[in-house]
């Protein structure tokens, strides 16, 4: 995507001229998310899929899982709904994890609940024989009894990025592209989704998220789940270990920059809503 979209300026600068592509850029610049790996390719998402996969992973953090939990999970999902909240599926198949209410996996509404369905995915996950040392695609089938058992090993490279970028392992993995907020989320309201998915205890002063964290790591997975949440809540930043990441569709919003003016630190995070 990325790479057409340089293809595409690049011919517009050589029919209509340097100013009118600045102009349009952030119109043919898409939305969406981008999660960077160590090595190999990065991994390109949009909003929705983003949150969900950060959401994810904050189950498994928050549950104190290591990080193949996570990888699991999210390779599990990628190929159960490609990381998007479905309301259908085969027979009464729905959610993220493609979960069968018939078959005792909750309500309806229960598995389209993304942080119900990851809590029951790993309910049943750390219940799998050696779950943290056999193949992927065997333990995911292990959990999910799908009809095509082999079709979880192609994502684990990807899911693999994913949640070493989303889990806190990788700080500054993730970066989104957005526009405007329209209907901003207050600092209240951020504070409460936070305390439901980490189990944290956000504070809402001065119109800002502060999160304190036991660890770097922990607090590195709140910023990323931030990011990966600031379509859905509007926020305008986030910041943690010094650097901040801001809302926008231009480059600076692919990058977190250093930031001597807010008072995160390793173990601190701040989330400013829109406005």
């Amino acid at each position: 995507m990325r790479a057409l979209v340089i293809i595409v300026l690049a011919a517009l600068v050589l029919v209509v001229g340097t100013a009118l592509v600045v102009r349009l850029v952030p119109t043919l610049t898409p939305t969406g998310c981008t999660i960077t790996a160590a090595t190999g390719p990065d991994v390109d998402l949009d909003p929705d899929q983003a949150a969900n996969a950060s959401t994810i992973a904050a189950v498994s953090v928050e549950r104190r899982l290591p990080t193949r939990a996570a990888v699991i999970a999210i390779a599990t999902a990628m190929q159960e709904s490609k990381l998007r909240n479905l309301d259908h599926g085969d027979r009464d198949s729905l959610g993220l994890f493609q979960q069968r209410p018939s078959q005792g996996w909750g309500t309806p509404a229960q598995v389209q609940d993304p942080h119900y369905a990851s809590e029951l995915f790993y309910d049943h996950l750390v219940k799998v024989r050696r779950w943290q040392t056999r193949p992927l695609t065997q333990v995911a089938q292990d959990v999910q009894r799908s009809g095509f058992p082999e079709a979880y090993a192609k994502h684990e490279p990807e899911a693999t990025t994913l949640a070493v970028g989303l889990t806190g392992d990788r700080s500054g993995a993730i970066t989104c592209r957005l526009d405007p907020p329209t209907a901003p989320r207050s600092a209240q309201q951020i504070a409460e989704a936070l305390r439901a998915e980490f189990g944290v205890r956000p504070s809402s002063t001065d119109g800002r998220v502060v999160v304190g964290t036991d660890s770097a790591r922990g607090a590195t997975a709140v910023a990323a789940w931030s990011v990966a949440h600031a379509q859905q809540h509007g926020s305008r930043s986030v910041s943690v270990g010094g650097r901040t990441w801001t809302r926008g569709r231009d480059d600076a919003a692919s990058t977190w920059v250093m930031d001597a003016s807010t008072d995160s630190g390793a173990r601190r995070v701040v989330v400013v809503p829109g406005s």
